[in-house]
């Protein structure tokens, strides 16, 4: 299993198998980065400028597309069936998480307005981390019983460093660093965690002025 710098396992084998689309990635297939943030990457940005700002992996997704036409269109509408792994070939590919649900338990976040002072039920979970001093994924396997050649192949094919993380609730988050718990295990919230979300709904409810349709018929 994959560990972080600092030895704790992120509770899988491979980040790219849980990666998302890249952040940069805009609705119509172009690199958002090298379109707004240029100056900062000259080399990259104009790169992408000669093949119309078109995302490497959208480029990459088209070119190994079969249609009967045989033509791509960079403009259309980038779809979430991209390859992960086609994003690897990207030095600037980062995919940090959106999700307001725990990826291993299903855990619902419950936000209260104005109540700064809480402590958000989820959390972002590092399964790699952006390094430009190094090649590889960022993090270290520790995966026992891996032969040298699958091990050399792996490393082959990931070029680049990538920030990659996912949404775990504090639970959840906790026993992937403590345990051998792994992110595709199938597991309900852990009681204390749902106990905390209800206690939250509840307080939500009651700040909404919202009343139970029991109360209601009373009325």
């Amino acid at each position: 299993m994959y560990k972080t710098p600092d030895g704790t396992s992120v509770g899988v084998d491979d980040p790219y198998d849980h990666a998302d689309i890249c952040d940069h990635l805009t609705d119509d297939g172009r690199c958002r980065l090298a379109l707004s943030q240029g100056d900062n990457h000259p080399e990259f940005a104009t790169d992408r400028r000669e093949d119309n700002y078109a995302c490497l992996a959208h480029t990459y997704e088209e070119k190994n597309k079969i249609t009967s036409t045989g033509s791509s269109d960079v403009s259309s509408s980038a779809e979430p069936s991209i390859p992960v792994s086609a994003f690897r070939e990207c030095p600037h590919y980062r995919s940090t998480t959106a999700k307001h649900a725990c990826v291993r338990c299903g855990l619902e976040d419950v936000r209260i307005a104005h109540d700064t002072d809480a402590q958000s039920l989820l959390e972002e979970h590092h399964l790699s981390y952006r390094d430009n001093t190094t090649q590889g994924s960022g993090i270290s396997d520790t995966s026992e019983g891996t032969d040298e050649t699958t091990q050399n192949n792996s490393e082959s094919q990931i070029t680049y460093s990538h920030e990659i993380t996912v949404a775990l609730c504090r639970w959840c988050h906790s026993k992937v660093h403590q345990s051998i718990a792994r992110l595709e295990d199938d597991v309900s919230p852990d009681p204390e965690a749902f106990a905390t979300r209800e206690q939250r709904r509840a307080r939500e409810q009651q700040e909404l002025g919202f009343s139970p349709a029991s109360e209601k018929d009373n009325d």
